[in-house]
């Protein structure tokens, strides 16, 4: 074996085959030995390590193992090898702990014993290793989402979404935030130093800052603009809120956009919702078609109105030339009665009569003595009349 010509060891006892360790003790033996006549204690570990010890200096030296023949750990190690190892290491070692790499959407802070020092920007940097420099590498250009009330169902949870409106209506939200770092400046912090060292937990600020915020947002709203047309008012108005909080807590965080997902009555109600807003969907359309019925009688009203309107003044001038030319006529009547009465009066008369019997059935009557009584009158026209339809 291998490790019988270690030097130092107890021997072999004579014909005893005793199993010498490789450390050139028995794995029960003491150091000295006849065959079976061993003492059965456990082995000396001081004495396993001391020479474990000896045997790697041999080896870092480039040396073999004791004695002529070849050693457990079969012969040496070139020292070249050796030295490029320990010099890579090394160099690994001085890379990674003196540099550090920025990339493009990250930006480079370097703690010096947990106090700032400075920001880099994107590219490789020098920095003394830790403890002495620490570098954190914030995703300045990344674009993060939280969505709050994705646990709606659950009515008792912290996150249910079941929000109070301003007319004392119970409304379940679930909308969706996008934040970023922000990259502004104040007098004394960047927004990159605001959001490592003022906040401990940035997600869960923004969270609770969004809750906060759309609950004072719908608290001030009717529920009928949530469920129809005011939700990019709403939207709008919790974003500045947000904004003006983180901005109040020097968070470093800049709110892009507000997006609300659903805004519906909550689940045991839904469907009083659903009827609710379909009669209002229903009174709508019913205005709409009234409004269209208005906007077409209207205008036909407004031309009859002016077509009356219109008749009534013509009949007016009408009656009003007649009523001057007649008026005129009597004058001249009452000047020539003025010059021959009797005349004047007598025409008059006949005029009247022929007026008035031109369109009556007229009876003859003979009043003198030997006459007839009732003599037959032949109307001239009606006899032409006739004729006229003969002839035809």
């Amino acid at each position: 074996m291998p490790w019988s010509s270690q030097g130092g060891g107890g021997k072999k006892g004579g014909g005893s085959g005793n199993n010498g360790g490789p450390w050139g003790q028995g794995p029960w033996g003491g150091g000295g030995g006849g065959g079976g006549g061993g003492s059965n204690q456990p082995p000396d570990l001081d004495e396993i390590l001391r020479r474990g010890q000896d045997r790697m200096r041999k080896v870092m030296r480039g040396g073999g193992g004791g004695g002529g023949g070849g050693d457990g750990f079969g012969g040496g190690v070139p020292k070249p090898f050796l030295f490029l190892l320990a010099m890579l290491l090394l160099a690994g070692a001085a890379f990674y702990g003196f540099f550090f790499r920025v990339n493009p959407d990250e930006q480079g802070i370097v703690l010096r014993f947990g106090k700032f020092e400075r920001w880099e920007p994107a590219g490789l940097h020098f920095r003394w290793p830790y403890p002495i420099e620490e570098v954190r590498l914030p995703k300045v250009t990344q674009q993060r989402t939280i969505e709050v009330g994705a646990g709606r169902s659950s009515v008792g949870s912290p996150d249910s979404g079941l929000m109070l409106t301003g007319d004392g209506s119970v409304v379940d939200v679930r909308f969706v935030v996008f934040w970023r770092i922000s990259l502004e400046k104040d007098a004394d912090q960047t927004g990159v130093e605001q959001f490592l060292f003022n906040i401990a937990d940035p997600e869960t600020t923004v969270r609770e800052v969004a809750e906060s915020a759309m609950r004072e947002v719908v608290g001030q709203s009717q529920l009928q603009p949530l469920l129809t047309g005011g939700r990019q008012k709403t939207q709008e108005d919790v974003q500045r809120l947000m904004q003006a909080i983180l901005n109040s807590y020097k968070a470093g965080i800049k709110i892009d956009q507000v997006q609300l997902k659903e805004v519906d009555p909550p689940a045991e109600v839904i469907g009083a919702f659903r009827d609710v807003a379909a009669a209002a969907q229903e009174r709508e359309t019913l205005i709409k078609q009234a409004q269209t019925y208005a906007d077409q009688m209207v205008p036909r009203a407004r031309g009859e109105a002016d077509r009356i309107l219109a008749g009534a003044e013509g009949f007016r001038d009408q009656q009003i030339a007649e009523a001057t030319g007649q008026a005129a006529r009597f004058l001249k009547v009452f000047e020539e009665y003025k010059k021959a009465p009797e005349v004047t009066r007598e025409r008059l008369f006949l005029e009247m009569q022929e007026k008035v019997l031109s369109g009556a059935d007229k009876i003859i009557l003979d009043q003198k003595s030997g006459g007839q009584g009732v003599v037959p009158f032949l109307p001239l026209d009606q006899l032409q009349r006739k004729q006229t339809e003969g002839g035809q």
